[in-house]
């Protein structure tokens, strides 16, 4: 009975913070129904991919036209585009789904894949911890934190990225699982550890992948999953006593992995260029055709030729993009908020666009974090670096490893043009960080007195909770009056 009742409870927990993602992420989503930020680029990017099966140029005040329900106004010239197609397809389907002059269908799935990676995150977290109660908890934390709610309700590619990110993930932590438990077996029989057929490999290189076409930024955890899978079982094996671990590990075990991951990740890629390529009219499409082609790459068909040169050029926009920009923020101030990217903002009278604040309304987007998330998620990461350290905890390690991988080139690459809004990508982890270190916290206080390790916790999620209210007119353009938006602006450096 205990046990049934107990089940309940979990799944009532579950769905609590699942209606709580959606209400948050779908709640007025067509609000405001005019493009902000950089959907001015994705939203258009979208509408002609999915009609030209290429991106196409927009004339001078095509936003006016486009908000107006003028979608179709774009130039026959094909778009330099500075990210793989696989985001703006995703924007598509909901313009495809609602129509491409409704506001709503532009967000609709960037909605529908943030509420995906919070039930993403609450398997990880289970994965990783064993217990309902802690990946419940990781899941309420992304669902009420206001940078998550706001990416997840803008056609920006950052949400997207951050779902296939967590998707590879999940498929890595299952292979893991397993694979670990066959190589230990093997050795232990005296049978040949290596492993050449791992479907679970294979699916995370596919959704690595993905993640790739959207943003390049995907390739941070490719590379860091990839090196992973290859030294921590090397490692088994030198800890389980297998004769020639190197040679086992690293070079055979490694080539299989490597073949598992790698060239799916790449086909995945390719495939999202489809449009592109079977198409006539993109982008260089038609570059190696007029160009003789020479090297030791002349072989390859000419849309393969084409499309290596035009990642030559998005390369060399990414890494010369230097331009100041009022909202670039450094990486090292990322992870406690000190420069939020703000989105939209606009003042109305009253008696106007629906305001009745005597005093005038204030609408604004900021994708502003929950300060005391993103604060304990920093001072978490902290701990949990030095107690790997001192443990090297395996569970420990991998939450680090998703980290590291995803953060740590943006601090190398700092003088290029960047926006705290990227952190989004590895917040996921950064929460899991925290609720270890809440797990590990709460054991110490229980110790001394359940009843101050109960309150405490609650006291911590009451918090974060009360800051989520507060500050979500902030993050979805809910009215209010200035003095209310300005008291929401702790730093200067908020505005």
């Amino acid at each position: 009975m205990r046990l049934a009742q107990k089940s309940f409870l979990q799944v009532i927990a579950v769905a609590s913070v699942m209606v709580m993602a959606s209400l948050t992420r779908l709640w007025n989503l067509g609000y405001p129904s005019k493009l902000v930020f950089d959907e001015t680029y994705y939203v258009k990017d979208a509408l002609t991919l999915s009609s030209e099966g290429h991106e196409k140029s927009w004339p001078e005040g095509a936003d006016v036209a486009f908000q107006s329900g003028d979608v179709y106004s774009y130039l026959s010239e094909a778009a330099f585009v500075v990210h793989p197609p696989l985001g703006k397809w995703l924007i598509a389907s909901g313009m495809w789904l609602l129509g491409p002059d409704q506001s709503t269908g532009w967000r609709l799935s960037t909605a529908i894949l943030g509420i995906a990676t919070v039930a993403l995150l609450m398997l990880v977290a289970f994965k990783l911890f064993r217990s309902v109660r802690l990946a419940v908890l990781a899941g309420f934390l992304l669902a009420i934190d206001g940078l998550a709610i706001t990416l997840s309700r803008t056609a920006l590619l950052d949400a997207s990225l951050t779902f296939f990110l967590l998707l590879g993930f999940l498929f890595f932590l299952i292979d893991q699982e397993r694979s670990r438990v066959k190589i230990t077996q093997a050795i232990e029989q005296s049978r040949n550890s290596i492993l050449i057929f791992r479907p679970w490999l294979v699916l995370t290189g596919v959704a690595l992948g993905a993640a790739s076409s959207i943003k390049w930024s995907g390739l941070y955890l490719l590379a860091g999953i990839g090196l992973y899978v290859v030294f921590s079982e090397a490692l088994l094996r030198r800890n389980s006593d297998e004769p020639n671990w190197i040679k086992q590990g690293v070079f055979f075990q490694g080539a299989y992995s490597f073949v598992s991951l790698v060239p799916t990740a790449i086909a995945t890629y390719i495939l999202t260029w489809l449009g592109w390529i079977l198409g006539s009219g993109g982008y260089l499409r038609n570059w190696a055709a007029e160009n003789t082609s020479t090297g030791i790459f002349g072989f390859l068909p000419d849309w393969a030729l084409s499309l290596w040169r035009y990642h030559e050029m998005i390369y060399g926009f990414h890494v010369n993009l230097t331009k100041e920009h009022p909202y670039e923020a450094h990486p090292l101030g990322w992870l406690i908020g000190l420069r939020p990217t703000a989105f939209f903002y606009e003042s109305y009278p009253q008696g106007t666009n629906g305001c009745e604040i005597s005093e005038g309304c204030s609408s604004a987007i900021t994708a502003l974090g929950n300060p005391f998330i993103w604060i304990s998620s920093t001072v978490a990461l902290l701990y949990l670096i030095y107690r790997y350290v001192r443990h090297r905890e395996r569970v420990i390690g991998l939450v680090l490893l998703g980290t590291a991988s995803l953060y740590l080139p943006w601090v190398i690459l700092s003088e290029r043009t960047v926006f705290q809004f990227y952190v989004v990508s590895f917040q996921p982890w950064l929460i899991l960080g925290l609720v270890l270190t809440i797990q590990q916290l709460r054991r110490k206080l229980l110790v001394k007195s359940r009843t101050f390790a109960n309150i405490t916790a609650v006291g911590f999620i009451s918090v974060c909770f009360a800051a989520f209210l507060f500050f979500l007119p902030v993050n979805t353009g809910m009215y209010l009056p200035f003095e209310l938006w300005q008291l929401r602006m702790w730093l200067p450096s908020w505005i």
